[in-house]
């Protein structure tokens, strides 16, 4: 009995698996509207039955493709983050960090389409960011709260400064996809972000002050 539960688990992983994989290349080439519930299937080589089952319809398919995607993104964000141990505790070098990396990962069309472009519009805003919140906007909330722990940040509310992050580098984002030369834009942008995380930080002053 154990052996047929752990069998009937394992093939309904497998196929929620190839279903999101299918969703993730079709959605990105397409767009969600110009994706058909038999393509995914086929590409998927399930049942039509198999992905009703597993998500319901094609919405629900695709909230999970997105979840995906972005749960791709904060790992590889968390990563480069705090890829050097001697900056990890150095809050502008953690932001900026985050930000060349999410804007170097918003080049992908993938990323583009489903994240930024699709995704607010086929989910809605509560939702889209409700996703984006256990994923990227959960990495700088963490990174902002740490800050204000120790006591670099200024002491602003983490949740609507995170959001109001994430809205900066999102705009930022689609600027950076629409250009005719992106890497030039994506320089500007990051010397645009730069002296907005840099006016978070406390004076030194401040910091010191605190220490006597």
């Amino acid at each position: 009995m154990q052996v047929s539960r752990r069998t009937q688990a394992d093939r309904t992983a497998a196929t929620r698996t190839a279903l999101i994989a299918a969703g993730r290349r079709l959605f990105a080439e397409h767009g969600f509207a110009g994706v058909g519930t038999e393509t995914i299937v086929s590409e998927a080589g399930v049942s039509r039955g198999a992905l009703y089952h597993q998500f319901g319809d094609k919405t629900e398919l695709f909230a999970a493709v997105l979840a995906d995607v972005e749960g791709e993104i904060t790992k590889h964000l968390a990563a480069e983050m705090f890829a050097d141990a001697d900056a990890a505790g150095d809050f502008v070098s953690l932001m900026m960090r985050s930000a060349e990396g999410w804007l170097e990962a918003c080049q992908r069309p993938d990323v583009q389409r489903i994240v930024l472009l699709d995704g607010p519009s086929v989910l809605g805003w509560v939702r889209w960011r409700a996703i984006c919140q256990a994923n990227v906007l959960g990495l700088i909330e963490e990174v902002l709260a740490q800050g204000l722990r120790d006591g670099v940040l200024q002491p602003l509310p983490v949740r609507p400064l995170a959001h109001l992050l994430l809205a900066v580098a999102d705009e930022a984002a689609l600027y950076v996809g629409a250009a005719v030369e992106p890497d030039d834009a994506r320089r500007d942008m990051v010397a645009i972000i730069r002296p907005l995380i840099e006016a978070l930080i406390r004076p030194q002053a401040e910091r010191s002050e605190e220490v006597r």
